[in-house]
């Protein structure tokens, strides 16, 4: 494939940006508002990325591709969660940025919780937008799991294709699962080699009741709960005691035994980080933080594989 140039937006520490380098995509420009992140992907993926708010950006290069994950608060199905919030509203500098550069294709990445309630009414105001900048868009719930991401982590996609153009997008198939001859992976291998008991690695804070208000563990042969950007409320590591549910909103250890939430570096293996990644800026509740709000490298790649034709 020939070098297509793209610009990501709200890149963070450069899930999917990993991924556009890997397959051989020119990324001419990049932004983060957070300058830890910034820094983790110059480490890793190259010095393309410019720290700071992509509202004070006027001028962008040329690009065939565009790509953003903007920040997710209001749309978010666990945490706090505020409709009235300017996060919510960044896709409207995406859109900026897409009228100013008319890329052939965009890609953008959000949680599911955009898909309910009065979130919906957001979510439909993005694909019009985007519509009316001269897109064909289709938008589509992935699971990650469904990709090889040793997690279970469902995602809204919206995938947008320049109306002047005759390329039909489709979105991948499932390739880990039930029908397609692949098991799932696994916490087991995901995992396979890291340090049992990593101190300085994870949270050592108590449990807390909101921490046991859902099942937050899952076995050595199955896929992790979705890993998320607050230290606290990361899954359970699979060596800990199996959970009992008590009530609808109440879960406890079923007997004794030692217990602790993940690691930073098992959060990136179960988010599909290559072990060669650079974990060495910020602290550690940031470095949560970066691998919970980042796009699945794996899941990026199926998403971003389709377009292969388009260029």
């Amino acid at each position: 494939m020939r070098r297509v140039r793209a610009i990501s937006l709200f890149s963070g520490c450069g899930g999917s940006d990993l991924v556009l380098k890997r397959l051989g995509y020119n990324l001419v420009w990049a932004n983060d508002i957070l300058e830890v992140a910034c820094d983790t992907y110059r480490d890793n993926v190259g010095s393309a990325i410019e720290h700071g708010d992509i509202s004070d950006f006027e001028k962008f290069p040329t690009a065939n591709l565009l790509i953003g994950c903007y920040p997710c608060q209001g749309f978010t199905q666990g945490g706090r969660r505020n409709s009235s919030d300017l996060i919510n509203y960044l896709y409207q500098e995406f859109d900026r940025v897409l009228r100013r550069v008319i890329p052939k294709a965009f890609v953008v990445e959000n949680v599911n919780g955009m898909l309910y309630g009065r979130n919906r009414e957001l979510l439909d105001n993005q694909l019009r937008r985007y519509r009316f900048a001269g897109y064909s868009v289709k938008s589509q719930v992935l699971n990650a799991k469904d990709y090889g991401v040793p997690q279970n982590r469902n995602r809204v996609f919206i995938v947008g294709i320049r109306s002047d153009l005759s390329f039909k997008y489709k979105f991948p198939d499932p390739q880990f699962g039930p029908n397609t001859g692949q098991k799932f992976e696994s916490q087991k291998i995901a995992l396979r080699g890291l340090p049992d008991w990593p101190t300085g690695e994870f949270n050592e804070e108590p449990f807390h009741w909101y921490y046991f208000s859902r099942n937050r563990r899952r076995t050595w042969s199955q896929p992790s709960p979705c890993i998320v950007g607050h230290w606290r409320h990361v899954p359970l590591h699979p060596m800990s005691p199996p959970l009992r549910r008590i009530h609808t909103d109440k879960w406890i250890f079923s007997r004794k035994g030692p217990a602790r939430r993940l690691a930073y570096r098992e959060c990136a293996a179960l988010q599909g980080f290559p072990r060669s990644f650079v974990w060495k800026r910020g602290s550690v509740r940031q470095r949560f933080q970066m691998i919970g709000n980042a796009v699945p490298p794996p899941l990026f790649e199926a998403v971003v594989g389709n377009l292969r034709d388009l260029w």
